[in-house]
């Protein structure tokens, strides 16, 4: 494997192929769990609109984790931070498989939140203080390869296992795998030695100093586009097939093709943009994910639906792990444990953007509208591309 890593990718063994190792387990956890959460929530509450605002509670909880431990990140050690986070989620997850109280579902969920922000923010570090100048943006798309690579093969095997045995066994399942993964990382042995004396503490001024910047702030919202977008397909649209009356096993088919265009084209979209510049790429993507939802909306057919939004991965893959590594690039050296952790409350911003007008979407009118509404948020992005300063990545 790893002369194959090195010899296709141009990657050492003892760099980036290790990460995407860690990357690949970490990852197939979380599509394990992500595959049937909206369907567990909505097990609980059997409502679409209930279920949008239970996610849009903890996205809050997650945009909170991201500020209030920028401290603990510049202070510690990442690799450690990331091995403690998986650590302390595996009984919370064993706990899930158990839980029938809708109130103790919410606490597990409230602390899986809070330690899932710690694992990508310490793990995205850990990425960036590896890469060499002027590889980030093709590590970026390496590593995301690896990462969908699992969420093609993650849901197939939820899709299977809730529809044969039940939701409880997923959650069995993904806590076994964070053990895996955990056991993987320790015994390849990454460290982190970039640790700060002086700590930005000031929740307050954090938040501002991060905002004013035109740069960073036009990178926060290009990085939410992809959140916006796969909120649509990872929450709502399990839901839609459900509806639909088809079998819990069309929710694993059809995550499992959504993340097909992303593994292929990733890395080769990430290695265009180090050359040609990010806006062609944001411009591009977006566009294309825009049009594909519009189109979505005057479709019937439940199958071509489905196939329709696999062909706008082809535009998430262009966006996807290029608008990470432009956040990095435009960073000055030493503010990636400051700034990385509010960048990624962009997730929780998109997504709690996107769950809130959905759910009010639902609630007024069919659920085909959605399409409109997405189609819309991308149009956003594509205006927001336009603007951005464009960024050639420039090796030593």
């Amino acid at each position: 494997m790893g002369v194959l890593l090195k010899k296709g990718f141009g990657f050492n063994l003892n760099g980036m192929a290790r990460l995407a190792v860690v990357a690949f387990v970490a990852s197939f956890a979380s599509a394990l769990v992500n595959t049937v959460w909206a369907l567990y929530i909505d097990s609980f509450v059997d409502s679409e609109v209930i279920v949008g605002m239970v996610s849009a509670f903890l996205t809050l909880v997650a945009f909170s984790s991201y500020f209030i431990f920028i401290p603990l990140m510049e202070k510690n050690d990442k690799a450690k931070i990331f091995a403690y986070s998986i650590l302390f989620a595996i009984p919370f997850y064993a706990l899930l498989a158990f839980t029938k109280n809708f109130i103790l579902f919410l606490s597990l969920a409230f602390f899986i939140t809070i330690l899932f922000t710690l694992r990508i923010t310490s793990f995205g570090i850990l990425v960036k203080d590896r890469s060499h100048k002027g590889q980030l943006a093709a590590n970026e798309g390496f590593m995301y390869t690896f990462m969908n690579l699992s969420w093609v093969i993650a849901p197939l095997i939820a899709g299977y296992i809730a529809s044969v045995s039940g939701i409880s066994f997923v959650f069995l399942l993904t806590a076994f795998i964070l053990l895996f993964a955990l056991f993987v990382f320790k015994i390849i042995h990454i460290k982190d030695g970039h640790v700060k004396k002086n700590l930005d503490t000031n929740i307050k001024k954090n938040f501002f100093d991060f905002f004013k910047d035109r740069e960073r702030f036009y990178a926060y919202i290009l990085g939410s586009g992809s959140i916006m977008w796969f909120t649509l397909i990872y929450l709502f649209m399990p839901l839609f097939i459900i509806r639909q009356g088809l079998d819990k096993l069309w929710v694993g088919y059809f995550l499992f093709a959504v993340s097909i265009p992303l593994i292929f084209t990733e890395y080769k979209f990430s290695k265009m943009a180090s050359k040609l510049g990010f806006r062609k790429l944001f411009i591009t993507g977006f566009m294309l994910v825009a049009i594909v939802s519009f189109i979505t909306f005057f479709v019937s057919n439940v199958y071509f639906i489905l196939s329709l939004l696999v062909l706008a991965s082809f535009g998430m893959a262009m966006v996807e792990p290029t608008s990470e590594a432009y956040f990095f690039d435009i960073l000055k050296k030493g503010d990636a444990s400051r700034f990385y952790g509010p960048y990624n409350t962009r997730v929780d911003v998109g997504g709690l953007i996107t769950r809130v007008l959905a759910t009010v979407s639902l609630l007024l009118l069919p659920f085909k509208f959605l399409f409109i509404l997405f189609g819309i948020f991308m149009l956003i992005m594509a205006f927001f591309s336009f603007k951005m300063n464009d960024f050639i990545e420039k090796k030593d």
